[in-house]
């Protein structure tokens, strides 16, 4: 675990999906086609490259009084969510409601330290700008070209975006033709599950996206998050495809999931001889100063004491 090596392009790592990817690449939109010093032969994204400009796709704003009313709450912590937002980093309206805080984003990397990480669902590219500071190689995947785009824009802010593969994808396709090859070339070391939680109103009962977490925190508490909220798929089914991929998974969740459904991910997932061994999940609490943002669920060798999983 952390050890480093020297790693290709994807042309190496997943031969069947080039030419999924080539089409891809080609629905982007034309601003994330900027002048580049050197392609990758494989479709992706990923440019040997330090300058990037998506400015075009979304506004970046300044002051409080350009910031539309519904993002108003979210614009006064953008430093929070990314240190250098002031030199031009950028979020469309999704990305504000769910980017990583700067500083949990580095927290979770610093746990999941390895060669290769999978950020399968990477936005605007909090936390795989995050992984590229411990990881050799990260593969961050989006179905969105324009969060995609504005998550390579960020990278290059911070001087990672040589380290990461963006690859316009949804995650399902991708993880089946991944395990449609018996012996992959490259081995994914850690997969960090952030899936779609349901927009901002997923601590409320109601289903009004306008939800606020302000008004929330003022409850005592909140209605149970069930994994059968996730999207694309269940939460737990989606568990249980990335298991396939790697038993080192980080699982972002809701701060009000129902740990019972964590619990039970590891008992009705036991796919080999290995997993007869005892195995425990380690919950940790994402907190920014005095309030629980998410929680965090290591499987396999990211837990405390089973780093011989790994």
């Amino acid at each position: 675990m952390g050890k480093k090596s020297n790693l290709s392009g994807l042309r190496r790592f997943l031969p069947q999906l080039e030419e999924f990817l080539d089409k891809s690449t080609a629905s982007l939109p034309e601003q994330s086609q900027a002048p580049q010093t050197k392609k990758r032969k494989t479709g992706t994204l990923s440019l040997i490259s330090t300058t990037y400009d998506a400015s075009a796709l979304v506004p970046h704003y300044r002051t409080a009084d350009d910031v539309p009313e519904n993002l108003q709450k979210y614009f006064s912590q953008r430093k929070r969510y990314f240190s250098l937002y002031e030199q031009g980093c950028l979020l469309d309206e999704e990305g504000w409601y769910s980017v990583t805080p700067e500083s949990i984003a580095l927290q979770i990397a610093d746990r999941c330290r390895c060669d290769t990480i999978l950020d399968p669902f990477c936005g605007v590219g909090g936390n795989a700008i995050a992984f590229a500071k411990t990881c050799e190689h990260v593969i961050a995947l989006d179905i969105s070209p324009v969060r995609l785009a504005l998550a390579r824009h960020n990278a290059a802010i911070y001087g990672v975006a040589d380290r990461i593969e963006f690859i316009l994808a949804d995650y399902i396709s991708f993880a089946n033709a991944y395990l449609s090859r018996p012996h992959p070339t490259r081995k994914i070391d850690v997969v960090f599950l952030s899936p779609p939680w349901g927009g901002p109103g997923y601590l409320s009962p109601s289903d009004n996206p306008a939800s606020s977490d302000e008004h929330q925190d003022e409850l005592e508490a909140h209605p149970e998050y069930s994994l059968s909220s996730i999207n694309p798929i269940h939460g737990a089914d989606l568990f249980r495809l990335t298991k396939r991929l790697s038993n080192n998974i980080a699982y972002f969740l809701p701060r009000n999931t129902r740990l019972d459904e964590v619990s039970a991910l590891l008992e009705s997932n036991k796919t080999s001889v290995a997993d007869d061994e005892p195995q425990m999940i380690e919950v940790e609490e994402e907190w920014m100063g005095s309030k629980l943002k998410a929680l965090t669920c290591y499987f396999g060798g990211l837990v405390a004491g089973q780093e011989h999983l790994f």
